[in-house]
């Protein structure tokens, strides 16, 4: 067995590309399962190649966000570079739609959504990814998105051969300047997760080819079919999503990636409660389709039962007085939720909420109290008299779906602060609900929320700098529910 650097049993070829394959291997050091990219021999005497791979390396390490595929480590061995990625055990996007064909469109929403997130994230630190297509986007166990492979990366404020003149990229995703030769920035990478929203929800990409050229050159002279001559039952906002972000001139597109994120959130809030009639559900290595039933089979099945619910329906109310477990909720409309043990939930770091000052305050570091590194934090910014500049400033979290957590705890390294837990079902600030106000201390502080009411965005709404403070760092969140 192969042993790269004295450290890396390659076990398996999981991969291949125009620069590198991509192994399984076994970390001997710290005996976990690795993904090794290793750049092909032919590159290694072109320093050109040598340095993009390089770079790949870099720009993947500055990226530390839920739904990128984290750098573990780099190096060369007898001229051989590589690159050490976290292994993810599971299928790639291009994988689900060729087995599953058209995914239901709550489904297709939930991946994408998490996908742009991670290419915002990189984008608002000056990395474009350039190659955006359903191969570079793995699943991971939980089902989760993972954004991988930035060798054609570049910052955008880095100028050199590889920005206009050459073109990078895969023909059945590219923008119409990248395929030009043209100037590549964030639009580019919106055109291509287009096409990758539009495959998910068609089954098929708008244009087909016999090569590299026949395929690039209909991304740029053509207008790809609409996605409702292919599946009608899109909802037309969702359509006009993909159309705009398909435009052929870049500044006919979303201004930013960030922009799509909240234009898809909008079409998947607007797809209601009630879930797709075909479900796919993600399991490692796997795919598993559940269907739903015809109606007369569904009838059927419901009068078979109907009995059985009367009992059921019975015993419950013959218990109700004595094991009832549900709390109530000030809000009518709002289910409440049953006493169980508490479950950790999953949040993730959207952005700044700062409604009283100019709407942003280091947004880009949201994710940071998310990422489950300690070390790391989304800061405010520096104020010398906060109490005399607002009420308030917080930092919004998203469980992904409306769950009603029963706790929430900060962690910091700036203790003193003091803060509550805000929470809506929408990112326009009328976030209704407020828990009790409390000083956080070091190393964390538990937020319990009782009224058991679900949302989906939660907010660390600062009301008070600790003294000694000028600002405050919001380490790590997390929440159970």
């Amino acid at each position: 067995m192969e042993v790269v650097a004295g450290r890396y049993e390659l076990e398996e070829l999981v991969g291949t590309g125009g620069m590198a394959s991509v192994y399984r291997a076994h970390d001997k050091l710290l005996e976990r399962k690795v993904a090794l990219k290793i750049l092909h021999e032919h590159y290694t005497r072109d320093e050109e190649y040598v340095e993009r791979f390089r770079r790949e390396a870099r720009a993947a390490a500055q990226l530390s966000h839920p739904n990128i595929v984290t750098v573990i480590d780099r190096g060369e061995q007898d001229g051989r570079q590589f690159i050490v990625f976290e292994y993810i055990a599971g299928q790639t996007l291009k994988d689900l739609v060729g087995e599953r064909g058209p995914l239901p469109v709550r489904r297709a929403l939930e991946l994408l959504v998490q996908v742009a997130r991670a290419l915002a994230f990189a984008h608002d630190r000056g990395l474009v990814h350039r190659d955006v297509k359903p191969q570079n986007v793995l699943l991971n166990g939980d089902g989760r998105p993972m954004v991988t492979d930035f060798g054609i990366a570049r910052s955008v404020d880095v100028e050199g051969a590889t920005e206009t003149g050459t073109v990078l990229g895969t023909s059945d995703y590219i923008a119409p300047e990248q395929a030009s030769g043209e100037h590549v920035d964030a639009q580019t990478d919106i055109y291509s997760l287009g096409v990758v929203l539009y495959e998910l929800l068609t089954g098929e990409v708008p244009f087909t080819g016999d090569n590299f050229v026949s395929v690039a050159l209909r991304h740029v002279n053509e207008q790809p079919p609409s996605v409702l001559e292919r599946r009608p039952d899109v909802p037309l906002r969702l359509v006009a999503a993909v159309d705009h972000a398909l435009a052929k001139d870049p500044d006919d597109r979303f201004s930013s990636m960030a922009e799509l994120v909240d234009e898809l959130e909008a079409c998947l809030a607007e797809l209601g409660e009630e879930p797709d009639g075909d479900m796919t559900m993600i399991v490692p290595g796997s795919l598993v389709r559940a269907k739903k039933p015809e109606r007369k089979r569904e009838l059927s099945r419901r009068r078979r039962v109907w009995p059985l619910a009367l009992a059921v329906a019975a015993i419950a109310a013959a218990t109700a007085g004595a094991f009832a477990l549900i709390s109530r909720s000030d809000d009518p409309d709002r289910k409440t939720t049953s006493t169980r043990t508490p479950k950790p939930v999953e949040l993730t770091g959207l952005t700044a909420y700062d409604p009283e000052g100019d709407g942003s305050e280091h947004n880009g570091e949201a994710v940071e109290a998310s990422d489950g590194d300690p070390l790391s934090s989304w800061t405010t910014e520096t104020y010398s008299d906060f109490d005399a500049t607002k009420t308030g400033v917080g930092l919004i979290l998203d469980t992904g779906r409306p769950i009603a957590l029963t706790e929430v705890t900060i962690a910091t390294d700036t203790p003193g602060f003091k803060a509550r837990i805000r929470a809506g079902d929408a990112l326009d600030g009328r976030f209704t609900f407020r828990s009790a106000e409390l000083e956080v201390r070091a190393p964390s502080t538990k937020i319990e929320i009782r009224k058991g009411l679900a949302f989906r965005y939660w907010v660390v709404w600062i009301t008070e700098l600790g003294a000694g403070h000028d600002n405050a760092h919001v380490n790590e969140v997390s929440a159970k529910g």
